[in-house]
């Protein structure tokens, strides 16, 4: 083999070559592949972060919704016991309410008998003493004769005999 100037000049060529390659190619081809690199770390911390959070949405969703399914058995049985509470005391109500019906009604047939009997017992007197007035031929003045009267209607009231 012979040692020559074309040998020399392809040996300096291949070494100015990698000290350009070395100085302005390298770097800026190592640069992109470590930011590559650096983006795809952080992707897949991003990607587990991610599924972690997941997770722990999944879990807080879960809590949320256990909790929204307490309360709303705790608001049904709520409105179950105020439907109860309503119904008792409109129980309760529709009873006093019959009761002061019925206590009302009781008093006006009270009153009714009451009325009916002084009715009847001024009824009674006025036959008694046209009865007298007859049997006697003259009319009995009943202002004059109100003592009677009095001790008459008294026993027609306790139901005895009139005594004369």
């Amino acid at each position: 083999m012979d040692f020559n100037l074309t040998l020399i000049g392809q040996t300096i060529a291949m070494i100015v070559f990698v000290w350009f390659c070395m100085k302005w190619i390298w770097p800026p081809v190592m640069a992109a592949i470590e930011q590559r690199r650096k983006e795809i770390a952080d992707g897949i911390a991003a990607g587990e972060k991610g599924q972690k959070e997941l997770a722990d949405a999944r879990h807080g969703s879960e809590a949320i919704l256990a909790d929204a399914r307490q309360k709303a058995v705790q608001v049904t049985d709520l409105a179950a016991k105020r439907g109860n509470d309503l119904v008792a005391e409109a129980k309760s109500l529709a009873a006093s309410e019959s009761a002061r019906i019925v206590a009302a009604a009781k008093g006006e047939a009270a009153n009714e008998s009451a009325r009916a009997r002084d009715g009847l017992r001024k009824e009674v007197s006025a036959l008694a003493l046209a009865g007298a007035a007859k049997v006697l031929g003259r009319e009995v003045d009943a202002k004059t004769h109100a003592q009677l009267l009095d001790e008459l209607a008294a026993e027609l009231e306790k139901g005895a005999p009139a005594r004369g």
